[in-house]
């Protein structure tokens, strides 16, 4: 299924589970459920809590996000870990996205897109996230590799957090703002790479703390699927999301972690795996409910 493209695979997911909800698994060691830290174990806990979490939620989510830095931290355990996690979501059939946010030069740029993009590489995934900061040969490299493997990138255009404006709402003397300019650049390299579906295998990362954004940048990248994180721990409302998504419930992703992975915290006496499930149910049905799908 890899040379499939990505974003065709992406479609049928969603519209097979009906769901469009990419939960996260962020292995944070302080936050990993006391059921699995018992023994002081963190390596341990660590892969038990990727290899445990995705069968519990695969029914209700279109994909699963895997950020790096949280396996980074453990060394070479840690990339062991991230391989097993990364498998393991290729056997229940999830899309699994690769929270990285790398961004190089070009020939690094092109090592980096091996190692995460390449079929049968250790790490592979099926899609990762990309920084845009030096320009249009970044992306076009990563894009160039995601084409030849049938895999995709997020390419980070607004994102949820506060600060983001410190960079992302800066002005242009042509007009704009420069988070504008980069959607016009992810639109324009993704141009290249649309399935039949109509979206492209280089979609775009918008936070949903910006609900008041998504129009205007749906109109810039018609073709773009959107990765929305901040529903949740960050404050984002899945209930203002709609202008993401096609009249078909395709077109984006609403990404949750913390409340989704950790939501035992706030069911103490549940099973963790119970809650993250239960928590992954609810986000679906609220987003499907925005999107006008039952």
């Amino acid at each position: 299924m890899s040379g499939v493209h990505f974003a065709d695979r992406l479609c049928d997911r969603v519209l097979g589970a009906n769901t469009r909800v990419c939960v996260g698994c962020d292995p944070e060691a302080a936050l990993l459920p006391p059921a699995l830290t018992a023994g002081g174990a963190v390596i341990a806990a660590t892969e038990r809590f990727g290899l445990e979490l995705l069968p519990a939620v695969a029914p209700h989510a279109a994909a699963v996000k895997f950020q790096s830095a949280f396996y980074e931290r453990l060394g070479s355990a840690g990339f062991c870990i991230l391989e097993k996690h990364l498998a393991a979501a290729r056997e229940l059939g999830l899309p699994a996205i690769l929270d990285a946010k790398r961004g190089d030069v070009g020939h690094t740029s092109h090592a980096y897109a091996e190692a995460y993009l390449a079929a049968g590489a250790p790490l592979e995934a099926d899609a990762i996230t990309v920084a845009p900061y030096l320009g249009r040969d970044t992306l076009e490299v990563f894009a160039e590799v995601a084409a030849a493997n049938g895999k995709g990138l997020f390419v980070l255009v607004k994102t949820s957090n506060p600060s983001a404006a410190d960079v992302q709402d800066v002005a242009l003397a042509a007009g704009g703002m420069l988070f504008e300019r980069v959607a016009r650049l992810v639109a324009e390299v993704g141009a290249a790479a649309v399935g039949t579906m109509g979206y492209a295998a280089v979609g775009a990362v918008v936070g949903a703390t910006y609900p008041e954004l998504i129009a205007g940048l749906r109109h810039l990248m018609p073709r773009q699927f959107f990765l929305l994180p901040g529903v949740g721990a960050q404050g984002g409302d899945a209930g203002l999301l709609g202008p993401a998504f096609d009249e078909r419930g395709l077109g984006a992703l609403v990404a949750a972690s913390r409340s989704v992975a950790f939501a035992w915290r706030n069911k103490p006496d549940a099973d963790w795996r119970e809650a993250a499930a239960g928590a992954a149910r609810a986000l679906r049905d609220d987003v499907n409910a925005a999107v006008g799908t039952p």
